[in-house]
């Protein structure tokens, strides 16, 4: 949940405000089918998180992508998410070269290999 006034960017969008971070993510998982997403915290101090990321999804043609890059976020004093950074990079994959084979949903906390020894 982000604090009124969030700021946001990910990729080339920057959005401030609830709606705005709203209509993000609406457009985003709307273009991003079986999404399976896997991060690793890089640091963290007082209110902030940095973190490297990876997914895999594909588009409503089929055509197949994984992402990666790091986040950087900042929460209030409540906890709340004030800012988030993404900067993001799509690499277009054959699903034969997938490395996320996990069924749809969570990451089991246990049966699957982190980005580190994924070389990601």
């Amino acid at each position: 949940m982000s604090t009124p006034g969030g700021q946001w960017r990910n990729r080339e969008t920057f959005v401030r405000e609830g709606d705005g971070i709203v209509d993000l993510l609406t457009c985003k998982w709307a273009r991003e089918h079986e999404y399976r997403l896997t991060k690793e915290v890089w640091a963290f101090r007082e209110n902030r998180i940095a973190v490297h990321f990876a997914y895999e999804w594909h588009d409503e043609k089929g055509r197949w992508f994984r992402s990666c890059g790091n986040e950087n976020w900042e929460s209030d004093e409540n906890g709340l998410m004030r800012r988030r950074v993404a900067s993001i990079n799509d690499l277009p994959i054959d699903i034969g070269a997938s490395l996320f084979h996990w069924p749809q949903g969570r990451l089991p906390d246990d049966h699957h290999p982190g980005l580190s020894v994924l070389g990601l």
